[in-house]
């Protein structure tokens, strides 16, 4: 009980993909709550600044008025007028009906002394005016003094207005400023916070699903590397534990098919070593029965002569014997120095019994070109391209096969097949390398099908002729070297493998 409560604690406490996408969705919901609340704080900001310049527009009319009672009444001091004087009134009373129609837009404001005020000086105003209209045209100290009266009143009037007007414009300006300057932040902080949740949705679910995709590809086109994606999530651990267990069944079974395979190649290698034996066999055959025959009378010296034959052709068939064995064993990689032209003899002996008469087998390999390698993977590569070049010339033609030692240039060796002499594998520029060209006179290999010549499990042998590992398994051999391989071959001319193996010393490292 105890163990399954710190195992139900765990499960608790791991990080789930789950949780943070229902994270990242809360975040997203949450962004969308701050974008709906800017939208209703820019509403009902508008809708307040839509106010003040409505309180603005009036402020400023009645600046306006205020302007023309001044313009009617120095008219009036100047012409004496009575028509003047009615426009003053006029426009004395049109400054009450817009203070009185525009009362709800000005409460509560800042400005509702001066307004109270402009009332009371309207006021005085409308009193001076009529009070100077009973004193009469005469110039009296009376009307003199009314007069200075009107005229200050006036220009108090004016002052206050323009002193509203002008605040209002300052303070629809500040807002007009407060709010633009709020408005650009939100917009900042709410793209950071966009950027920040998706970066948080890329780091903690993209990423890993995207390494997860790259690691499939990598085993896709034929890697079976076990998968490490740097994440803690349950869902991801499974899928990557639930996908290297697939990757070791592939393995497991791909190494059975190789064993396959080789065990196909053995037995093509068998029809040769039962011809090649039956050669060293007769041999000691005929020199026991010479023996048996002259027992007793048979010379020493050509006693001795045919007990030599018997040991020399007894040692042949064992090498014969051994060869077939130390292909046929698994045992573990070992490097050591395989001379190029011995190891060829040794698999042209493998597929002597294979060979028809008319099929002639050309070699040109330098017999100081020495490699170090593992003499059993290489003879089995060179077996398999041999064996298609048998099989494709059929009964009659021509096996070139040649090997050259040179310095690799600064060629791209790229990973790309094809009859344009592009090399797939790992070769390096600037080092050391064996060139090694297999040629056949055969009928070549179609367009169509040459680009996917070293994909595993592709043949074009009927059913029951051929697995389709053969050249995939040279591809690895050759990929295991840091070697490279190329293919250039036409309908009707033949084909020509090229394989390149950078030479290495002992301890491995690429000279």
């Amino acid at each position: 009980m105890q163990l399954m409560a710190v195992t139900l604690q765990v499960m608790k406490h791991q990080s789930s993909l789950r949780q943070k996408i229902t994270l990242g969705y809360l975040g997203y919901y949450a962004l969308a709550f701050l974008i709906i609340s800017l939208s209703l704080f820019t509403y009902f900001e508008l809708r307040l600044i839509e106010q003040k310049i409505r309180v603005g527009e009036r402020i400023a009319e009645l600046f306006d008025v205020t302007l023309e009672i001044r313009r009617f009444e120095k008219n009036y001091f100047l012409y004496r007028q009575i028509a003047d004087f009615q426009e003053v009134r006029r426009y004395a009373s049109k400054v009450d009906e817009l203070l009185e129609s525009s009362a709800a837009d000005f409460s509560g404001l800042a400005l509702e002394p001066q307004i109270l005020k402009v009332k009371n000086e309207v006021r005085v105003y409308r009193a001076l005016m009529a009070e100077y209209l009973k004193a009469g045209a005469a110039e009296t100290r009376q009307t003199e003094l009314l007069e200075a009266q009107i005229r200050k009143v006036g220009k108090d009037i004016v002052a206050i207005t323009e002193g509203m007007a002008g605040a209002e414009r300052l303070l629809i300006r500040a807002t007009l400023d407060k709010f633009r300057a709020t408005l650009l932040i939100s917009i900042a902080l709410l793209s950071l916070t966009m950027i920040v949740i998706g970066w948080m949705l890329s780091r903690l679910v993209a990423r890993p699903l995207k390494h997860m995709d790259r690691c499939v590809e990598a085993v896709s086109s034929g890697r079976l590397d076990r998968i490490v994606v740097p994440s803690e999530d349950s869902e991801i651990i499974s899928i990557t534990q639930a996908f290297n267990h697939m990757i070791g069944e592939l393995e497991l079974r791909q190494k059975r098919l190789l064993r396959s395979e080789k065990l196909a190649s053995l037995g093509t290698m068998l029809a040769g070593v039962a011809h090649e034996l039956n050669n060293p066999l007769s041999n000691i055959s005929l020199s026991c029965q010479i023996l048996l025959e002259e027992v007793g009378s048979c010379d020493p010296e050509q006693g001795k002569e045919l007990l030599e034959q018997i040991d020399e052709q007894t040692e042949r068939a064992r090498k014969i014997v051994r060869a077939l064995l130390d292909f046929a064993r698994d045992k573990p990689v070992k490097r050591e120095r395989v001379a190029l032209a011995a190891l060829f003899e040794d698999v042209l002996l493998f597929l002597k019994g294979e060979t028809p008469p008319n099929v002639r087998i050309i070699t040109e390999i330098p017999a100081e070109i020495v490699l170090q390698a593992d003499r059993r993977r290489l003879e089995q590569a060179f077996l398999n391209l041999i064996k298609n070049a048998l099989e494709a010339i059929g009964e009659s033609g021509e096996i070139y096969i040649g090997a050259a030692r040179h310095r690799l240039t600064n060629e791209s060796f790229v990973a790309k097949q094809g009859h344009d002499n592009r090399f797939l594998g790992k070769c390096y520029p600037g080092v050391e390398a064996i060139d090694i060209e297999i040629r056949d006179s055969g009928p070549g290999i179609p367009v169509d099908v040459l680009p996917r010549i070293f994909d595993p499990f592709f043949t074009t042998k009927d059913v029951g002729r051929g697995m389709g590992l053969g050249l995939f398994i040279v591809y690895e051999i050759v990929e295991e070297y840091n070697g490279c391989i190329s293919v250039d071959s036409e309908s009707g001319r033949g084909t020509v493998f090229h394989i390149r193996l950078p030479l290495e010393s002992a301890d491995g490292s690429r000279q």
